[in-house]
């Protein structure tokens, strides 16, 4: 399921998870924040990013910017 900006107010497991236990989810409650956690701390902290930054680190990591060679 893509996050929708404001309306993904469920938190959503990232598709590159692989099933290990390190895994991230999203949510994007409100229009000015994309929240990431860890899955497997569901009450610990979040990390909230601007639509914006969350756009472009997408982008980049579809272009392998972070890929382990």
């Amino acid at each position: 399921m893509a996050i929708q900006l404001g309306n993904t107010k469920a938190w959503t497991k990232s598709s590159r998870s692989q099933g290990n236990g390190a895994c991230v989810e999203v949510a994007s409650p409100t229009l000015s924040a994309v929240a990431v956690r860890d899955s497997k701390d569901p009450y610990g902290p979040t990390l909230d990013f601007s639509p914006e930054s969350w756009a472009a680190f997408v982008t980049d990591v579809g272009r392998g910017s972070y890929d382990l060679d």
